[in-house]
């Protein structure tokens, strides 16, 4: 009940002034105080206009360079295996997805941190630069090590400085419609993770892989620019207390067990994306063909992130994302059993539908848990917390596989970790509301 309290003075503080959207960036840094901060925060939002679409096409964009760009790894983790990792171990070369997975996230602790403080585009920028590079130094690698640190480390940290605050600007922009901006935005992964596995795919028998890498580098470029131009601080900076950490959070009982619900959805969420190329080749799926169903997944999940925007306006997200979530789950302990290429194929597209609900969403609930001049670090400390999962999951994966020489097992551990975040996610629901029923 506190915790209902909580939201509910939270609610009540909101006035009726607006902020000026055209300020530009480099004022937008000076930090405000007292009551003045109380007006800017508590602000009507632009919740649309073109200034605000224009921040959606942005996130979308990034969104497209970063979670899309990482998406598409079951394509790569595929090939590595075939071919130029081939003497090395699938556990051991999903450990660079893993990386990925986990760095995309990690950073947001620094990121929100530096959000909530103002510091945003060139932070933004030069995340840009590293992740073109890197993706340039990728077509150069030719040992697991050097694959390790360009694909693995210097494009998941890239990636992760560049998602984090991204998320940040939206809640700058959209309250009341923040579940389709956010849904809006999350379908650039979507796409992403729908091109990059075609045109890896593709491009590598006509070009080769080097020439492949720096083909994605070039649209690396054309996105990040779309990026870097469109994305735009609204609200001031506040003085918040406190370091990286506001360990005072987790003393609040529904934002403790929703942060753990989120690191254990993650042990089990890429599971399927990972393993799906790979699984299919097993079972006797043409590989001309399997590579396509991480794209299937992927353009799936796009359709699923726009549902779930409009949804989660009107329900609630944990409304919404909970169920779809079980329907997640029940799919990665189907996937094993899916032998012929339709079965494949109609496991992605569920699968991505479902999972897409809540890889999109799973900050939203945050937003509710704490104050807005604040959620950059109170995200970031949930996507931290959410990437040791994201590292830990494929390799666990990865291991039981090759321990058991199926994927029988892997799709008992990965599911049975989505249901219990789905556990973990109800509990919260029902500190926050104390009660069976209610939008949250």
């Amino acid at each position: 009940m506190a915790d209902q309290s909580i939201s509910r003075a939270r609610a009540d503080s909101i006035d009726d002034k607006t902020i000026d959207s055209s300020a530009p960036g480099p004022k937008s840094k000076e930090v405000v105080n007292g009551d003045d901060t109380q007006d800017a925060f508590g602000s009507d939002y632009p919740d649309g206009g073109l200034r605000a679409w224009l921040v959606v096409v942005g996130t979308m964009a990034s969104t497209f360079s970063t979670f899309g760009y990482v998406n598409a790894w079951g394509a790569f983790q595929s090939y590595y295996q075939d071919t130029i990792l081939s003497d090395s171990d699938p556990s051991k070369i999903s450990w660079i997805g893993s990386v990925q997975y986990s760095l995309i996230l990690l950073p947001g602790l620094l990121t929100g941190r530096l959000f909530d403080l103002g510091y945003f585009r060139l932070p933004y920028f030069i995340a840009s630069i590293v992740l073109i590079a890197a993706t340039f130094l990728v077509a150069e690698c030719k040992e697991y090590w050097q694959f390790l640190l360009c694909q693995g480390f210097a494009i998941g940290i890239a990636c992760g400085m560049m998602f984090g605050p991204t998320m940040g600007v939206i809640g700058h922009w959209f309250k009341h419609r923040r579940g389709i901006a956010l849904g809006l935005s999350a379908t650039g992964s979507s796409i992403g993770g729908t091109i990059f596995p075609i045109a890896a795919s593709k491009l590598i028998p006509l070009v080769g892989f080097k020439w492949t890498m720096r083909i994605i580098g070039f649209i690396l470029i054309f996105s990040c620019a779309i990026s870097n131009l469109t994305l735009q601080r609204r609200l001031p900076p506040k003085h918040v207390e406190g370091g990286l950490l506001n360990l005072a959070a987790f003393k609040q009982a529904s934002y403790s067990v929703y942060c753990f619900g989120s690191f254990v959805a993650f042990l089990g969420l890429y599971t399927v994306l990972t393993y799906i190329d790979v699984s299919s080749k097993f079972y006797g799926v043409s590989p001309n063909f399997s590579f396509y169903l991480v794209s299937i997944a992927n353009a799936s999940s796009g359709f699923g992130r726009i549902v779930t925007g409009f949804a989660v306006d009107r329900v609630g997200a944990v409304n919404y994302i909970a169920p779809m979530t079980v329907f997640a789950g029940v799919l990665t302990y189907a996937w094993p059993f899916a032998h012929s290429q339709a079965s494949m194929i109609v496991i992605a597209i569920i699968y991505g539908f479902a999972s897409g609900a809540y890889i999109s969403s799973f900050l939203i609930p945050l937003f509710e848990l704490g104050d807005i001049a604040d959620i950059g670090r109170r995200t970031g400390m949930c996507m931290s917390i959410a990437a040791i999962g994201a590292l830990a999951g494929p390799p666990i994966s990865g291991a039981i596989n090759s321990s058991t020489g199926g994927f029988n097992a892997v799709g008992y551990y990965a599911g049975s970790m989505i249901m219990l975040s789905v556990t973990l996610m109800l509990v919260t629901r029902h500190l926050v509301l104390g009660k069976l029923r209610g939008r949250f």
